[in-house]
Parts: structure tokens; C-alpha cells; sequence
């Protein structure tokens, strides 16, 4: 299986399966003498393990992060980090009756077609029990990028959204609901939303905004290596992702140049910052902000008709340890992913120095 590895300098491979000994990964390219705050990584992977709240998958890891190698008396000695998770709870019979049929909209098909094998546990490989690694990857990314600011918040969850611009937004709230939107009313309409569907047997979609501040001008590439291209590519990349848009995004496509020009300010700022952040592919030092669409989760505990690897139709329940809505916890994933990107083209840019 290919497509194991994310970045250029910076690089993340990783390994494992939802329901395997371990998950884990080799961080390559870390610059050495980098501090790093371990405690800061086992923060922001209690920001994504199972188990955290009421509306989300009850599965119980404690996603504690081993460093195997790459770290030395608290820095990083520019050799590969490499790290596990343990898997500690896993329930594989849970999924025993989708052994030899496949889930509608999940994986478990075209797996099985490219492959001629597939981990039925949980969806083995595809599951998204594998962003754990990358939030690992992500919090050393973050610990490289001192002066960058890296805020996600679940902005939508179904048909209820927060209206509030990421301007007015107090991130220091996003922690203080279990759904991670930083408006406190809206937020409570979220969360009584996804306790609904959840008791149907049902799921439901939602979308994250993330805003990266303190970006320095000159990240990125032109033509092909374009900064907001590699942003779209890494969050496209999350499982449950369905569209990825930055700046003003579709809206942008309705208005007139004269209305969507970013004018300049004497310093090189901009009066407006509709570009977001990006221009030609490279950063010009405004904010950069983007939304990231996730679907409903797949696997539902609704009857529905599907087909084994005969062909034959059968009827297929949901079972298991599943998210109602997984948004709450794909914050600090969409965060990791945006790290990554950035630790990654803030290396290639110093190659031109």
C-alpha cells in the first residue's frame, strides 16, 4: 500500500490499524535543538482520543504517546522521531458481521477490489483511528512553528451554524463545550442536535474553520507547490472530508474584481483579506482561514440494504463504537494537518535564505 508518507522536508509516515497492536509513525526532517513540550503533545491527543464526551465514539484509549527515538534531554536531535500508541481497547467482534459484506459509503468495497484483503476491525487501515498519529506529527509541527497561531472550531454541525466571523471569535472558548464551537448558545444547539440523532441510530455531517495567524510572507510555492493546493491536499486527505475552501471561497466566485481585490496598506498589508492569506500560492502575511466539510460518519445503527463480496444483496445493521458527528474531535486533526503543511514549506523557504 502506498501513500503512507506526508511532506517534502518535513515528513510523517505512519503505520497501524484500528484494531492492531499499536498505531504509530516516523517524523523525518525536524530541525535539531527544537524544545519540545511532551505534555503539549498528550494535550492535544486528548483533544482527539475516543471516550471524551457523551457525543462522541464511547471506545476508551488513553492514546498515550511513547517517543521511541529523535529526542534527547527534552530537544530534538534532527534524527527521525519515531513514536507508538498502544491499542488498548479494542472490541473486533464488534464487527465480525461485516466480515465478508461491505458498509454503504465506507471503504470496506473498494478496498477489498484494489487489494484482494481488507481489515474488517474497524476498517483496519482506513479508519480514522489513524489521525492520531498525525496529531502526534502535528503537535511537534506546532512546536517548530513558535510564533504561528493555529486555531480550529467547529463552525457548523448539520443545519446549525455559527454565524459569528472568525474575527470576533473568542478562541480561548473553543474548549469550553464538548462540540469545540466557541459560540457558547450555538454550541449548546449542537450538541443537543447530535444527542438526537445519536439516540436514532443515526449521523450528521458538520464543518470546521481553521485560522493559522503569524504567518510570514513567502511560504509556498508557485505552479504546481501552491501553499493553499498542499492546505487543500492535506485536509482533503482527512477521513469523512468532502470540500475544502479558503479565502472567500465559492462566495468569491459571485462578486466583481473590483469588489474582491485585497487594496494594499503602505506596509504591505491588506485593507480586506478575501485572498485569505494567500496570493499566486504564497503567503503575504494576513491570516490565513479556511473551512473543511465533513460528511456524516458512515457506519449507522440503521437497518440497510447493502451487498456481501458475492454480490448478493443483504440487510446490514451498524454495531460498535462509532461518532455521531465526527467534527468535535476532527479540531486538533484539521490543527495537525495545517501544521504539518506549514512546518514543511517554512523549511523549503529556508533554502532560499
Amino acid at each position: 500500500m502506498a501513500g503512507n508518507v506526508f511532506g517534502n522536508l518535513f515528513r510523517l509516515s505512519t503505520f497501524g490499524e484500528s484494531h492492531g497492536a499499536a498505531l504509530g509513525g516516523v517524523i523525518d526532517g525536524c530541525p535539531p535543538n527544537i524544545e519540545i513540550d511532551l505534555e503539549a503533545v498528550q494535550i492535544e491527543m486528548n483533544r482527539r482520543k475516543p471516550g471524551q464526551s457523551a457525543i462522541v465514539t464511547q471506545r476508551k484509549e488513553p492514546d498515550e504517546v511513547r517517543f521511541l527515538s529523535g529526542i534527547f534531554e527534552g530537544k530534538t536531535t534532527g534524527t527521525p522521531i519515531g513514536f507508538v500508541i498502544e491499542n488498548t481497547n479494542q472490541k473486533s467482534h464488534d464487527y465480525s458481521h461485516i466480515k465478508d459484506a461491505y458498509r454503504p459509503s465506507h471503504a470496506d468495497y473498494v478496498y477489498d477490489q484494489k487489494y484482494g484483503v481488507r481489515d474488517y476491525r474497524g476498517g483496519g487501515r482506513s479508519s480514522a483511528r489513524e489521525t492520531a498519529c498525525r496529531v502526534v506529527a502535528g503537535a511537534i509541527a506546532k512546536q517548530v512553528l513558535k510564533e504561528v497561531k493555529i486555531q480550529a472550531f467547529v463552525s457548523s454541525v448539520g443545519h446549525i451554524t455559527m454565524e459569528t466571523p472568525y474575527q470576533e471569535v473568542d478562541f480561548k472558548s473553543i474548549e469550553e463545550t464538548p462540540v469545540r464551537c466557541p459560540d457558547i448558545e450555538v454550541a449548546k444547539k449542537m450538541e443537543s442536535y447530535i444527542k438526537e440523532i445519536r439516540k436514532q441510530g443515526d449521523t450528521v455531517g458538520g464543518v470546521v474553520t481553521c485560522v493559522i495567524q503569524n504567518v510570514p510572507v513567502g511560504l509556498g510555492e508557485p505552479v504546481f507547490d501552491r501553499l493553499h493546493a498542499e492546505l487543500g491536499k492535506s485536509m482533503l486527505s482527512i477521513n469523512a472530508v468532502k470540500g475544502f475552501e479558503y479565502g472567500s471561497g465559492f462566495e468569491g466566485a459571485k462578486m466583481r474584481g473590483s469588489e474582491h481585490n485585497d487594496i494594499f496598506n503602505t506596509d504591505g498589508t491588506t485593507m480586506t483579506n478575501l485572498s485569505g492569506g494567500i496570493q499566486g500560492g504564497i503567503s503575504n502575511g494576513m491570516d490565513i482561514y479556511f473551512k473543511v466539510a465533513f460528511k456524516p460518519v458512515a457506519t449507522i445503527m440503521q437497518t440497510q440494504d447493502t451487498i456481501d463480496k458475492d454480490g448478493n444483496i443483504v440487510e446490514m445493521q451498524g454495531k460498535g463504537r462509532h461518532d455521531p458527528c465526527v467534527v468535535p474531535r476532527a479540531v486538533p486533526i484539521v490543527e495537525a494537518m495545517a501544521a504539518l503543511v506549514l512546518a514543511d514549506y517554512y523549511l523549503l523557504n529556508k533554502t532560499y535564505k
